[in-house]
C-alpha cells in the first residue's frame, strides 16, 4: 500500500485529546475504511479489540498498542474500564484511536463508549466500519438482501449483558415478522434460538448458515438448517466468532460462492430459488 493517501479529500487530523472510535471492519485488512487508515497513521496509541487482525496494527507502528479484547466466557476486560482508560488517556493528550471489530455501533459497545468520552467532555469522533452481518456474508457469497427473496432483514445479538441468552426478545415476533435473521454471538445459546424460532412457526428445514472467522483465512462456512443446526455445529467443531444467518438467502451461496469459484470450482446451483427468472440486461 501506498505510503500516502490520496489527495484528492481533506483528511482529517486527529487531535491531541481526541478520541476517534473506528470500525475495522470483519477481518480482512483490506475492508478497512480510509478514514481508518488515516487514524492510524495519526494516533499515539491503539486501544484494540480481540476481532481486531494484527496486521492492522502494523499501520500504526508509531503507536502505544493496548489491548482490550472482550471474548465471551473468557477473562476480559470490564467494560467501564476501557471506556474510562479512553478517558484518561485522552486527558494525557493523546492521541487516541479506539479501533473496534466491525462497526461500533453495531452490537459493539461503541455507544456506551461514546457516551462515556462526551458526558467526560472528551471530544470525539465516529468512523463507522463494515459489520460482520453483512461484510461476514458477503465473504460467503450470501447477499443479506435478494429482491426473490427478502424485503426485510432483522439484525440480533445471540446474548445479553450477562452472557445468557438474550431473553428481552420476541422471539414469535422475529420469527414471523423477518425474511432473514442475522444473528451475532449466537453460538452458545444456537439450541435455544433455533427451538425459539421453530416454536414460533419458522420451518425446521428452512436454511442456516454460520460464518465462523468471516473474511480471514481461517474462514469456515456451515451450511445447515434450523433443526440440524445444534447438532451440525458440534460435529464441524465450529467456534466463534460467528455470524449465523436464517433465511432463503442462504441458498443464494449455491451460485454466488465467488471464493470456490476463484479456486476453480463451479457454482452448484445457477437457480437455487427455483424461479426460473432469466436474466436481466438492467
Amino acid at each position: 500500500m501506498s505510503d500516502s493517501l490520496p489527495t484528492t479529500h481533506d483528511w482529517p487530523t486527529l487531535e491531541k485529546g481526541w478520541v476517534w472510535l473506528c470500525g475495522a471492519g470483519p477481518g480482512d485488512p483490506g475492508l478497512l475504511t480510509l478514514h481508518a487508515l488515516n487514524a492510524l497513521r495519526q494516533a499515539d496509541v491503539v486501544i484494540y479489540d480481540a476481532l481486531v487482525q494484527e496486521q492492522i496494527l502494523d499501520w500504526a507502528p508509531q503507536a502505544e498498542h493496548i489491548y482490550a479484547g472482550k471474548r465471551g466466557g473468557k477473562p476480559s476486560a470490564k467494560q467501564r474500564d476501557i471506556s474510562l482508560r479512553l478517558v484518561d488517556l485522552a486527558r494525557e493528550g493523546k492521541k487516541v484511536l479506539r479501533l473496534k471489530g466491525g462497526d461500533p455501533f453495531v452490537f459493539g459497545r461503541g455507544g456506551e463508549e461514546a457516551q462515556t468520552l462526551v458526558q467526560h467532555g472528551i471530544p470525539i469522533r465516529i468512523i463507522p466500519g463494515i459489520s460482520a452481518g453483512i461484510g461476514g456474508l458477503a465473504y460467503a457469497g450470501i447477499p443479506v438482501t435478494h429482491r426473490d427473496v427478502n424485503q426485510s432483514v432483522t439484525f440480533v445479538t445471540g446474548h445479553d449483558q450477562s452472557g445468557n441468552a438474550t431473553s428481552s426478545l420476541d422471539w414469535n415476533a422475529i420469527a414471523k415478522g423477518s425474511q432473514v435473521i442475522v444473528i451475532y454471538m449466537g453460538m452458545k445459546h444456537i439450541a435455544q434460538i433455533t427451538s425459539s424460532l421453530i416454536y414460533a412457526g419458522r420451518d425446521p428445514h428452512e436454511p442456516v448458515a454460520i460464518v465462523t472467522t468471516a473474511t480471514t483465512e481461517h474462514q469456515r462456512v456451515l451450511e445447515t438448517t434450523l433443526s440440524t443446526a445444534t447438532a451440525d455445529i458440534e460435529e464441524a467443531g465450529l467456534e466463534p466468532p460467528a455470524i449465523i444467518c436464517v433465511g432463503r438467502s442462504v441458498l443464494m451461496r449455491q451460485t454466488l460462492d465467488w471464493q470456490a469459484m476463484a479456486k476453480g470450482h463451479a457454482p452448484r446451483d445457477l437457480d437455487p430459488l427455483g424461479r426460473g427468472r432469466p436474466a436481466e440486461s438492467a
